[in-house]
This record gives structure tokens, C-alpha cells and sequence, in this order.
């Protein structure tokens, strides 16, 4: 499994009679946090609206082109990016691989951090909620882009992916001015919204590999267990604070424009699928929703391409060569039905560096395999004993 350089901060909010005041984020420790290119596509696999079509031959494109800019190792060698290639790109290319790398590394990484458990933590997007928070939020202004609806209560999650060039691609003792902007914001969203929690990464995509800041609550349940045996370098203990400006109420608040791709709509979210009118929705469970968007997507598939468990798979391999000869070929295809499977035995069995694992996720049916061209196809039995064995 490939790593990220991550750097992880603790942060506090100072309220007053208007609200939050100031932040304060004191640098836990920065050190090789793993991150698999399989869950990075997963976790991208189904970043659409989910009631609209979802047709999958936009989806391979997509995770074809966001791998052909990244490159992995089945060992803990640092996430590359090809950075003459994407310099070389136009602008919204740019941001489509920042982007989509920034949302797979937070997701992928808070797994790793918490630890959550499986099949309990639900995942939603601000932009389409579950039916019981439809109206808990404010619909203008900030919009963080997840929601991790989990038992200590609802944690929200912001992504952001950049491209830096710099020689201290994390700067020391503090942030960037952007992600002091952004967290200023959030920090007035979380008092608006009578303190809710959340936290934030930042990707930066560099010459050196792959950057992510990712500030925490200092106090929520959800985030307690945060594991830290990865962390090779100690935090500095002195506080990066600044002061949270309160916005003139005199101005209508618009809502914002500034994220080049649409919050995600991910496997475990809400959703309505085509066909069913937003009146019927209600009576639509998330995993129901999740599958007949699958089997909308998939449908076009003529047979499997093999089974896990006696459950067939049907697909297509990728090759990620949009930008030159492909490094790798992605699998991409959808179980019939539901298997059991444990996430936390998967990522312990991806973290383990003394095996020859495949780089392979399955959450929900959807199974994402990231393999190297110049080896053979691994078989289907392999497959099977590495995703449900």
C-alpha cells in the first residue's frame, strides 16, 4: 500500500456572545499515513448524482484519467503524481485530479485514523441529505462536502485538493492562508449550526508525492481513538491561533461557487433512484438506492467477469493510460448480491507490509482492484481469498 506524508492537527473553537471568535490548532505529529490507490477509485467510483444516469462508461473514463496523474506500490513507498503532466494540463483538469485525490485521501485516511466501524457509519453528502436531516442545515453559505452520520453523532467533513509548489510543501508551525480562510468559515458554520462537529483535510499534490493536513476536534467522541503509531515526527507544541471575523448581517448570504466539482454522492448516501419521483423517496432505503443505481450503471455488462463467494461479478478492466503508457489497469465491477465482509480486516490486510497483498476494495457490491500492467491478471480465487477470505 501506498503512503501519503500526513500531518495531523488538534483544533479548538474560543465562542462568544456572537459565536466562534477564534481558532486554535496545535500540530499533533506528521509522519507516512496509508492510503490505497483501490480505495481512492472506490471512494470515487460513484462521486455523481446518483438521481440522475448514472452511466459507467463516464465513471471508467473518469477513474481511468484520475489514475493515469497517480502512481502507487504495493509496498509504503510514497503516492506519486506525475506533476509535469498535470502542469501540463488544462485548469479543470487540474482541479478534477486535486479534487477527486483530496476527497479519496480524507476518506481513505479517516478510515485509517478512527478506525469506524463497518456497515454503522453512515456517509452522506451536504448537498443531498438523509430524509431525517433534510432541513437541519442551512441551504446557502458554507457547505462542507461530507457527512459521517456516526453513533457519537454527526461529524462533518470537508476536502480540499490543490496543486503546491513549494520546497515546504507543510508549512512549519501553521497553516496556509487558504486553509485559515477555510477553517474560519467552518468554524462560524459549526456555531450556526449550534456547534456542530467536523474536521478538515487538506491535499497538496506536489513533486514529492502526496501532502495532507487534517485538523481535528480536539473534543468529540468520534475522534478520541485518533491512532497515532504512524507518526514518525512529533508535533510542535507551540498553537497555531487566529481570530474568526463575524460576517456583516446586513449582507444576504449567497451561497458558495467556489468548488469546481459538485459534493460527492457517495456508496452509503440517501439518494433517489431514476424512475422514483421525490415523493417516493421517503420509502427508499440508502442501500436500496446505492443498488438500483449499481444495477443501473452495470446494466449494460454482457456477463461476469467471476465470482467472490458464488456471487458473480460483473465489470470491466481499465487501463489508466490517458496521459502515456499505463502503469496500471483498474478492475471496476459490482457483486450480484451482498457479501459479508469486514472493512477493518481489509485495511489491516492492505497495511500489512510483510505480505504480497492485492491493492483491492470492497465496500457495499462495488469492488475496486488496482494491479500493475507489467503482471499478470491475478486470479479469482486469489481475488475471493484477499476480499472475503
Amino acid at each position: 500500500m501506498s503512503t501519503v506524508h500526513a500531518r495531523v492537527w488538534r483544533f479548538t473553537v474560543e465562542k462568544g456572545p456572537a459565536g466562534a471568535e477564534a481558532v486554535q490548532a496545535t500540530e499533533v505529529g506528521q509522519g507516512p499515513l496509508p492510503v490505497s490507490l483501490a480505495a481512492l477509485a472506490n471512494i470515487n467510483a460513484l462521486a455523481c448524482d446518483l438521481r440522475r444516469t448514472v452511466d459507467q462508461r463516464v465513471r471508467n473514463h473518469e477513474i481511468s484519467l484520475l489514475l493515469s496523474y497517480l502512481s502507487g506500490d504495493t509496498g509504503a513507498e510514497p503516492l506519486g503524481v506525475d506533476c509535469g503532466a498535470l502542469d501540463s494540463s488544462s485548469g479543470h483538469i487540474r482541479r478534477f485530479v486535486s479534487e477527486c485525490t483530496g476527497l479519496g485521501v480524507m476518506t481513505a485516511a479517516s478510515e485509517t485514523l478512527f478506525d469506524w466501524k463497518s456497515g454503522t457509519d453512515g456517509l452522506a453528502s451536504f448537498d443531498v441529505l438523509p430524509d431525517k436531516l433534510v432541513g437541519a442545515y442551512a441551504k446557502t453559505g458554507v457547505r462542507p462536502d461530507l457527512l459521517y452520520d456516526l453513533a457519537a453523532g454527526p461529524l462533518a467533513g470537508e476536502a480540499r485538493g490543490r496543486r503546491r509548489d513549494a520546497k515546504q510543501m507543510l508549512p512549519a508551525v501553521k497553516g496556509t492562508a487558504d486553509q485559515r480562510k477555510r477553517l474560519e468559515k467552518l468554524a462560524a458554520w459549526s456555531a450556526d449550526h449550534s456547534g456542530h462537529n467536523y474536521f478538515m483535510s487538506w491535499v497538496w499534490l506536489g513533486t514529492g508525492g502526496v501532502y495532507v493536513d487534517i485538523f481535528l476536534p480536539e473534543e468529540y467522541p468520534a475522534t478520541a481513538g485518533l491512532k497515532t503509531g504512524w507518526i514518525e515526527r512529533p508535533g510542535s507544541q507551540k498553537p497555531w491561533r487566529f481570530r474568526v471575523p463575524r460576517p456583516d448581517p446586513r449582507r444576504r448570504v449567497e451561497a458558495e461557487t467556489e468548488d469546481f466539482l459538485d459534493p460527492p454522492l457517495l456508496m452509503k448516501k440517501l439518494d433517489v433512484p431514476n424512475g422514483v419521483a421525490d415523493d417516493e423517496a421517503s420509502g427508499c432505503s440508502a442501500q436500496e438506492v446505492v443498488d438500483a443505481a449499481l444495477d443501473r450503471a452495470f446494466g449494460r455488462e454482457e456477463g461476469p467477469l467471476g465470482e467472490l463467494g458464488g456471487v458473480p461479478v460483473r465489470g470491466t478492466w481499465l487501463r489508466a493510460d490517458a496521459v502515456g503508457p499505463a502503469r496500471y489497469e483498474v478492475l471496476v465491477g459490482v457483486l450480484g448480491e451482498h457479501v459479508p465482509v469486514d472493512l477493518r480486516v481489509q485495511r489491516r490486510r492492505l497495511e500489512n507490509e510483510q505480505a504480497q497483498r492485492l491493492d483491492l476494495f470492497l465496500e457495499g457490491r462495488l469492488l475496486t482492484l488496482v494491479h500493475p500492467v507489467s503482471e499478470p491478471r491475478p486470479s479469482w480465487g486469489r481475488i475471493a481469498e484477499e476480499a472475503i477470505g
